[in-house]
């Protein structure tokens, strides 16, 4: 079987969906099931059994054997919570744990990364492992995230297969329990239907232009299929991108989501609020070429297309994927 963290949360459970259209139902699904708006993404998905977070690691432990793949993705992606502690607890220990177990018993494992580990982006975004040590993150999501890669580099004991994923800006189904840490594309789509309006940040450099501020923004589909590879043909084991290789400004995706929602573009621009200002990204963009060199032969959905498919077939008449 497989077994897959986070399961009820936004890329998880878009990655269930996909091995369910394969007819693959053996899953361990696993998190904390609490909440109702996100067990809605599990309420047509086919899994063997359901787990919750904190007794997961124990249940692993016993009935090892019984799993044949671990995807690792669920950990707290608040980057408005700054205890530490928590991070600690959720991010590093729990997912130290799952890494060796895997490795005890030889499972290979895909986790979750993240391009928070980038900060800044002074070194760039280069999914090269010499440079993990000296990335800089800008809070203690990104800390946490970095800290277990930089930890996963120095062991010795490690799983039969292994990929951690640095997820960029990933939009799609599925995310609309996420609250402040939904997508772009989703809270356009909120201020677009409630206001007519699509707020943006104003610059404050004087080198980049209002709203072209720009991320890298990814499909949520693409991303299950990077993970399929990872999990179908197991290339060389290490950290990789996982974005379009293509930055895209803010202005361009609200045009894009007011064109997919058949409105003329209505665009204010307002402060960058200033306890946010130091530390704003001004642009990311996966460097790919790693993922490419692995094998993978995918294409990345254009902009306009993805989030038209995301309004039109899922956000709109709200549906899950």
């Amino acid at each position: 079987m497989i077994a897959i963290t986070g399961a009820a949360g936004f890329i998880a459970s878009n990655l269930i969906g996909s091995f369910n259209l394969s007819k693959i139902h053996g899953i361990i699904v696993v998190d904390r099931f609490t909440s109702e708006k996100k067990n809605k993404n599990l309420a047509d998905k086919h899994y063997h059994e359901q787990i919750d977070r904190d007794h997961f690691i124990s249940w692993f432990v016993k009935n090892h054997q019984s799993v044949e793949f671990v995807f690792h993705l669920g950990a707290r992606t608040d980057t408005t919570e700054f205890r530490k502690s928590v991070f600690d607890r959720l991010n590093l220990e729990y997912s130290k744990r799952i890494w060796e177990i895997c490795s005890k018993c030889s499972i290979p494992l895909v986790y979750a990364s993240s391009a928070a580990t980038y900060g800044m982006g002074e070194l760039g975004y280069h999914d090269v492992h010499e440079i993990i040590p000296r990335l800089k993150p800008l809070n203690p999501y990104g800390d946490s995230k970095n800290e277990f890669d930089k930890w996963v580099l120095k062991q010795t004991d490690t799983p039969p297969y292994w990929t951690g994923l640095k997820f960029f800006n990933v939009y799609g189904p599925n995310e609309y329990h996420k609250g402040r840490m939904a997508s772009v594309v989703y809270h356009a789509y909120e201020q677009i239907r409630k206001r007519g309006v699509m707020r943006l940040f104003r610059s404050h450099r004087i080198d980049v232009a209002d709203g072209e501020q720009k991320r890298d923004f990814i499909y949520v589909r693409d991303v299950v299929d990077v993970m399929l590879f990872f999990y179908h043909n197991r290339p060389d084991s290490g950290i990789y991108n996982v974005g379009t290789g293509r930055a895209r400004s803010f202005l361009e995706l609200t045009k894009v989501t007011f064109s997919a929602l058949n409105m003329v573009p209505n665009i204010e621009f307002i402060d960058t609020p200033a306890d946010i200002r130091d530390t704003y990204q001004y642009f990311t963009e996966a460097d790919m070429k790693k993922l490419y060199r692995s094998g993978y032969t995918g294409e990345f959905t254009p902009l306009d297309k993805g989030v038209k498919d995301y309004l039109q077939n899922y956000l709109i008449p709200h549906k899950y994927r």
